[in-house]
């Protein structure tokens, strides 16, 4: 009787709550194409961008940034992803991974363990917790990434432990890591990292992150221990503008058992205005510093010490379709760029790009 009733109700558009949950299908597919071109002022030989930068970096020609497939899963107590990838992206973010794993943007599987509270444990690769940009561009305010981003990790492997509270105003979550931005570990690296996140959201304009990670990237023959600090403030002032403001510190060892630390550091700030549903207009301001080379190794006096700006538009003419354009300078204290092949202190690049999500 019950599935008579469900089904005459559903015949004359009268669906019950419970038959659209029942319908309701637990996989979802989903993707993202992202071609662009970008024009290196530096004109550089090989048609390669400088080594830090990983999104959008070959120059005078049309590429693919990132084309990725996905699949969720998602039930009460169980949930999964599975994000294949390719692209320039994957080519040069993932070159340290084995060959098939350079594929996987994440492949991860997740389990709720209470029934009282919100707190699940997800394991496999995942998206990184640190900063506030993903390798998938429609997702960030500027169409380049930040130095800061770019050289911090893009994706973690390991286990991680999530909880949010019931209010939802806040999210804490504690992870076993294989490394920073590895799938795979170093050889003869035994040596276990670990990673930890807040968040708070005190209200629904606000959020509040500090992200953290320790572990040693080395041999542990050679064994040096890294700390590194994310904060960032995401503050929606009005209905149209939006401010993103981060820090970020590490320190490492200078040497095996060393009391001596090499530190880096990168503020950054983005500014993005919306003065009508179709365009977005967005900058950004940035610095970084690493004069010991630790993440950015140059090989000059004063090693890396980078400050840069981007000023971007995009236009939206439908919801699921981006059209973004960005000009973006570069300027250090030393000559570590090339212009026609000649040591030069400064770059300038003008890349536009044309996004659909599916």
């Amino acid at each position: 009787m019950k599935k008579i009733l469900v089904t005459a109700l559903i015949a004359f558009g009268f669906t019950t709550i419970n038959a659209q949950e029942e319908s309701k299908s637990p996989v979802t597919f989903s993707g993202y194409i992202e071609p662009y071109y970008s024009y290196d002022f530096g004109k550089p030989d090989n048609h390669t961008k400088p080594g830090f930068i990983y999104n959008y970096n070959r120059s005078n020609e049309v590429n693919l940034n990132l084309g990725m497939a996905k699949v969720n899963y998602t039930k009460e107590n169980v949930r999964g992803n599975l994000a294949l990838m390719t692209g320039t992206y994957a080519q040069y973010n993932m070159a340290a991974e084995q060959d098939l794993l350079r594929y996987i943007y994440e492949a991860n599987v997740g389990v709720k363990i209470s029934k009282e509270y919100n707190l699940w444990v997800d394991a496999g690769v995942m998206p990184s917790r640190i900063g506030f940009e993903s390798a998938i561009g429609k997702d960030c305010m500027t169409l380049t990434r930040s130095i800061g981003a770019e050289n911090s990790p893009y994706y973690e492997t390991g286990v991680k432990v999530g909880y949010t509270s019931t209010s939802e105003k806040w999210y804490l979550a504690a992870m076993y890591l294989n490394g920073w931005q590895r799938i795979q570990r170093v050889d003869g690296n035994q040596t276990p990292a670990f990673g930890t996140q807040v968040i708070y959201k005190p209200t629904g304009a606000v959020a509040l992150n500090w992200s953290t990670y320790v572990g040693n990237e080395q041999p542990d023959i050679d064994k040096k221990w890294r700390y590194f600090n994310d904060f960032h403030g995401q503050f929606k002032l009005t209905n149209k503008t939006s401010i993103i403001a981060g820090f970020d510190i590490g320190a490492q060892q200078s040497a095996k058992g060393s009391s001596k630390y090499d530190v880096w550091y990168t503020p950054a700030a983005i500014v993005q205005y919306r003065p009508t549903t179709k365009i977005q207009l967005a900058a950004r301001g940035e610095y970084y510093q690493d004069e010991k080379g630790v993440i950015i190794a140059t090989g000059t006096p004063n090693g890396f010490k980078t400050y840069g700006f981007s000023a971007n538009f995009d236009y939206l003419p439908v919801n699921n379709v981006m059209f973004r354009i960005e000009a973006r300078t570069l300027n250090s204290k030393d000559d570590i760029f090339l212009k026609d092949n000649n040591p030069t202190d400064s770059e300038v690049f003008i890349t536009t790009s044309l996004a659909i999500s599916i």
